[in-house]
């Protein structure tokens, strides 16, 4: 994506893409933290990893006694966003710090920021940071102007890469999906989402009802449960005029083999048959929401459902840590949760996370990978997500201690291997084009229009075309 010009308004778009769509995130500060009194230095600044003495790296402690020897007194400066998972890893660093001899500065800022501080370190060839962190969103374009370290031979290499990182435990969608480009891996995923159902357990025992399993029954459920008792509603979604009305949207498209665009050709479908039809859906499903959905974001929809007004949500998979808190949620203790429901084209499911990777102008590679090794290798895991941070591993997702803890997490891997369709496939969730922003927009703007019943669901997806064929073209 160029950065001038007619552009910005696009880069704008994606920005704010991004951050509806990464919702775990916190109120952090644009502040930089790290540890006090460090001085910046250099070291370990290799490009590739090196030929030097085998080091015991069958435990945690060996490897880092290994890096103490050959890295201690380096100090690594990253570039994070404000998010969940930056607060966990920065609970960590301490131990890190003490066990390495590395030393860690952090810069951490608000993500609308964060791509573009990132990319201005690499066009003006700063190479200040060590460690970025990046939305699987902006790999195709980081791949694509070389702005990243591809990690391949790292994770290859034994000595920097010991056994118990275990990358192969890092669900399948994630290091498929939203870590590679060109078939090269530019990131290790360590917070990601998808998305799936919350129902009333409540209320489906009580008029006999199962979850829904096709979009069929998802739609007879809600136009069922809609307004059954007062107050009650069938369903909740985010389908706000604009980007979060087409994110709203591409939660059940694809299930029914609908698109935006060819993601081979680019050629704009929306008004092909099949995302007429994922439209319509959409529409009918939300005429069984609450009255205000048109003015809906991820916020106002998880606010129904959790304050008893709806009989399910569908969402992301990072807030259900909201829905079972009994602090913020009516109904923490009578939810059930199922994947996203299997439409006429099959399974799919929401795709999205961030990465820990090395820029190409980083002055500590193999430090910079030290860093990234810990943080999120399998041995950490569960400290990580102890702090706070969101889960990646398979491992995690499993473990019957954080199952008890959290009952979403079979549901939620199994919405990720829905996800893991779609890469198969090889379909990005999110079309990657540098107009991604304005498309959304157009595409949420008629879609909120057939909502509200100003025009028809076919006009809008012949309007819809009309104007993405324009900004693509």
């Amino acid at each position: 994506m160029k950065i001038q010009g007619v552009k910005w308004f696009a880069l704008l778009m994606c920005i704010i893409l991004t951050g509806s769509l990464v919702v775990a995130c916190s109120g952090g500060n644009d502040a930089s933290k790290g540890s006090s009194d460090m001085q910046n230095q250099t070291g370990g600044g290799n490009d590739t990893p090196n030929d030097d003495a085998h080091v015991d790296t069958s435990t945690l402690e060996g490897w880092a006694n290994g890096i103490k020897q050959k890295h201690g007194g380096t100090q690594i400066s990253l570039a994070f966003a404000s998010h969940p998972a930056t607060e966990a890893f920065q609970k960590m660093t301490e131990q890190f710090e003490q066990l390495t001899g590395i030393r860690v500065k952090w810069e951490v800022m608000e993500e609308t920021y964060l791509k573009n501080k990132q990319l201005l370190d690499f066009t003006g060839n700063t190479g200040a940071y060590d460690v970025f962190m990046v939305d699987g969103f902006w790999m195709s374009e980081y791949g694509s102007k070389n702005v990243l370290v591809p990690l391949d031979d790292y994770l290859a290499d034994a000595d920097l890469t010991p056994d118990w990182f275990d990358y192969e435990d890092i669900v399948p969608a994630y290091r498929n999906g939203i870590s590679k480009y060109d078939g090269k891996i530019l990131g290790v995923p360590f917070a990601g989402e998808t998305r799936y159902i919350a129902y009333r357990t409540d209320l489906f025992e009580k008029y006999g009802k199962q979850p829904p399993k096709t979009m069929d029954e998802f739609l007879e459920l809600a136009r069922f449960f809609n307004g059954k008792e007062d107050g009650l509603y069938g369903v909740a979604m985010r389908a706000q005029r604009g980007i979060h009305n087409a994110s709203g949207l591409m939660t059940i498209m694809y299930n029914f083999g609908g698109g935006f665009i060819d993601q081979q050709t680019f050629e704009v479908t929306m008004n092909d048959p099949n995302t007429v039809k994922a439209l319509q859906f959409y529409v009918d499903l939300l005429q069984n929401a609450p009255p205000d959905v048109a003015s809906y974001t991820h916020e106002e929809a998880i606010s129904a459902f959790m304050a008893g007004k709806t009989a399910m949500w569908l969402d992301s998979t990072a807030l259900s840590t909201q829905i079972l808190d009994p602090d913020k949620s009516k109904v923490y203790d009578k939810v059930g949760f199922v994947p996203t429901p299997e439409g006429p084209a099959g399974r799919a499911s929401a795709l999205a996370g961030w990465n820990m990777s090395i820029p190409q102008l980083a002055k500590n590679k193999e430090a910079a990978w030290a860093f990234i090794i810990y943080m999120n290798s399998r041995e950490k895991a569960k400290e990580y997500v102890s702090n706070g941070g969101t889960p990646v591993r398979t491992s995690i997702y499993q473990d019957q201690e954080l199952i008890a803890q959290n009952p979403s997490y079979p549901v939620q891997l199994e919405a990720l291997e829905d996800a893991n369709v779609l890469v198969e496939k090889g379909i990005s969730w999110i079309p990657q084009h540098e107009n991604l922003g304005q498309m959304l927009d157009r595409v949420g703007y008629y879609g909120s229009m057939a909502l509200t019943g100003e025009i028809t669901v076919q006009e809008a997806a012949d309007r819809a075309q009309k104007e993405l064929e324009e900004i693509i073209n």
